[in-house]
């Protein structure tokens, strides 16, 4: 079987670079990472790309001191395709620009640049992603001048159709405006999978919204509207994107979605981790000591959020039982399990009409969702006639959202473990 060929859109915080080490650890024959494309959203765009260009010169370290050791080095995906990294969007579309550095560092990775200084590369290495610059290419990443939008439309452009998978794990920007520059290169993608918001259970940055459609509530909002076959019906009223005169287009977009509902449930726990990597990191393993130094900072975060909303009575926090929640590597472990594999056991809600809501006070980033029964005619003048404001009701004009609510069972509280095996190619 053909691997699947994806690109990967992420704002590289922690989870967002352990979704791209999970990535890049697949076999050949399962998946292609063409492109990854960067965005604002946990922190800026500049430390977005320097997160990156990091993460390639320990993967290239990593690979020389398991070759050293005798061992399996790894990240064979790299052996045949050397990914483009693009630089795409530092802002929202229309809103006030919001990071994550609170939870994720100032730069990222919890202070990786600081504490750990020898695995970030020379500050020369920002000069490869100017065009007119004569500085060697790297050994494992192919640097673009382009903006990452275009980058996205162009590897679109050059593959068959349904043969490119979008993994969104940020602000859904890039893709927005992928979609506004040339919407029918954008429609030859094969599924869009995105990590954002929350459907049933309250948002992890408002009581209603995810972080994700938070940073970017228009992009998000334009993206979903893409999955109806009229999107101008499901578009924020007064926005400027031009689908809202064009007419509508040839086929909907293919949106799979893992909101919180789900990705909370995937967990990584602080024994696990130190159980898959402590002896690699005291051998001497550059990836394990770069990815600790972040991991560490995440977990001890996390304890000190724990502390806090249980007013210091938290025992799990100190017994080191806290976790994380892998949010974007469960996209991609998605990508890997479901559409690489065919594995079954996932189960996915099909045709959901759930919209994001761009602008309100209290509820900018939100997922409404449709939940009344559809019992109305297939016909857009009864819909209007009993008042259904934004013709909600009408089945022909709503969105049509993929919610993936259930992994394989049991596999909850494995995927972590599961994850780092690849990773570090260990066996727990």
């Amino acid at each position: 079987m053909a691997p699947q060929k994806i690109i990967i859109d992420t704002d590289p915080g922690v989870d967002d670079m352990l979704a791209l080490l999970l990535a890049l650890s697949a076999s050949p024959d399962e998946l292609e990472l063409l492109l990854i494309s960067l965005t604002f959203g946990n922190i800026n765009i500049e430390n977005c790309l320097r997160n990156t260009v990091s993460l390639f010169h320990v993967l290239d370290l990593e690979k020389q001191w398991r070759s050293s050791r005798g061992l399996r080095t790894g990240f064979s995906a790299l052996e045949n395709t050397k990914p483009i990294v693009a630089i795409g969007a530092d802002r929202p579309l229309e809103e006030q620009l919001l990071a994550a550095d609170y939870f994720h560092g100032l730069d990222g990775l919890g202070g990786v640049h600081t504490t750990a200084p020898h695995f970030t590369p020379s500050e020369t290495w920002s000069h490869i992603f100017n065009s007119t610059a004569a500085t060697p290419a790297p050994p494992n990443f192919t640097p673009s001048s382009t903006p990452a939008h275009l980058e996205i439309l162009r590897i679109l452009a050059e593959n068959p159709p349904n043969t490119i998978t979008i993994i969104a794990v940020g602000p859904l920007t890039n893709i927005s405006l992928a979609a506004t520059h040339d919407l029918p290169t954008l429609l030859r993608a094969k599924e869009v999978i995105i990590m954002g918001g929350a459907i049933d259970q309250e948002g992890n940055v408002t009581p209603v919204a995810e972080f994700n459609h938070y940073a970017c509530a228009y992009s998000a909002a334009h993206i979903y509207a893409l999955t109806s076959p009229h999107p101008s019906g499901t578009l924020p009223i007064g926005s400027r994107f031009a689908l809202n005169q064009a007419p509508a287009p040839e086929k909907p977009l293919k949106l799979s979605i893992f909101p919180l509902d789900i990705t909370n449930r995937h967990l990584l726990s602080e024994a696990v981790w130190r159980a898959a990597t402590a002896d690699r990191k005291a051998q001497g393993s550059p990836l394990a000591q770069w990815c600790d130094v972040f991991v560490t900072a995440t977990f001890k975060k996390m304890k000190e959020m724990y502390l806090q909303s249980t007013g210091g009575g938290g025992e799990a926090a100190r017994r080191d039982t806290v976790d994380i929640s892998m949010h974007d590597p469960l996209c991609v472990w998605y990508a890997i399990s479901a559409l690489a594999r065919g594995e079954e056991g996932w189960v996915v809600h099909e045709g959901r009409d759930i919209r994001v809501e761009p602008a309100g006070q209290w509820t900018r980033g939100m997922c409404v969702v449709d939940r009344r029964p559809k019992n109305v005619e297939e016909n857009l003048a009864e819909a209007v006639k009993l008042g259904d404001v934004g013709v909600w009701l009408h089945r022909g004009h709503g969105n049509r959202v993929r919610q993936v609510v259930e992994s394989p069972e049991g596999t909850d509280r494995k995927f972590g473990g599961w994850m780092l095996e690849r990773i570090f190619d260990v066996v727990l």
